[in-house]
């Protein structure tokens, strides 16, 4: 029997180079006051998040009604269009 028949095969993972983010809909900024600066900090503050990890994904779920400014590591395309609708800002980070 040749040697790559005996030797058990095993497939590729890429579990080590994931990246996780915390998640938090729209429907929760609505907590803030108007005109608020919403940064990941902030949202561990307050319990919206429980970790930062590689970052802070803000999903579209939810309604909102005020002007946020809101600045984090990615954003749904829904998400940033009921941001920027109302006048706020979403702004991505770095790194």
């Amino acid at each position: 029997m040749p040697l790559h028949r005996r030797v058990p095969k095993r497939g590729f993972t890429n579990a080590r180079f994931k990246k996780e983010f915390a998640e938090v809909n729209v429907g929760k900024l609505e907590a803030f006051d108007a005109g608020t600066i919403v940064t990941p900090e902030i949202l561990l503050k307050h319990g919206m998040i429980k970790k930062v990890g590689d970052g802070v994904k803000v999903l579209g779920d939810g309604d909102l009604t005020k002007a946020l400014t809101v600045r984090a590591h990615k954003f749904s395309a829904k998400a940033q269009e009921r941001i920027t609708g109302l006048g706020g800002k979403a702004e991505v980070l770095e790194g």
